[in-house]
């Protein structure tokens, strides 16, 4: 299983959105960055996402799984872009601010933090399990 960091605009999807569409997941779409979507290409059906409210709150504050590998994008209308379909796996006990993170040593090397423009990022095993101690996350799924 890899991991990865997924953002959206709490005004325009948020973790309570995502949590309420329930097991049969959401498409992931709108990605118009060609790295972001390949990074979409590299996600694997059973990878785990941290979902970022970006903009407001700046903060991880859920987990996501991917259901779905990649597909051609049906809100891209040149047909470059590729979308994946993810389901809410839960909450953080408590966000985990860009702030944070910022002050952790040990993820300074994050994408989060070094290409902040950026939607959908890997993250590695290491920065993975900080990150969800620093989120009190305790039942963690390796």
């Amino acid at each position: 299983m890899r991991y990865w960091l997924i953002k959206s605009e709490p005004n325009v999807w948020s973790i309570d959105q995502q949590k309420k569409v329930g097991n049969k997941g959401a498409t992931w779409d709108g990605v118009r960055n060609y790295q972001a979507a390949k990074n979409l290409k590299n996600m694997k059906k059973g990878d785990q996402c941290f979902f970022y409210h970006s903009n407001i709150g700046k903060e991880i504050v859920g987990i996501v799984e991917v259901l779905k590998e990649y597909y051609l994008d049906k809100t891209d209308p040149t047909g470059r872009f590729v979308a994946v379909k993810v389901r809410f796996l839960k909450k953080l006990n408590r966000p985990v601010t860009l702030f944070e993170i910022k002050k952790k040593k040990e993820l300074m090397s994050l994408p989060l933090i070094k290409q902040s423009r950026l939607s959908v990022m890997p993250i590695d095993n290491k920065s993975w399990k900080i990150i969800n101690i620093i989120g009190k996350n305790t039942t963690l799924k390796h």
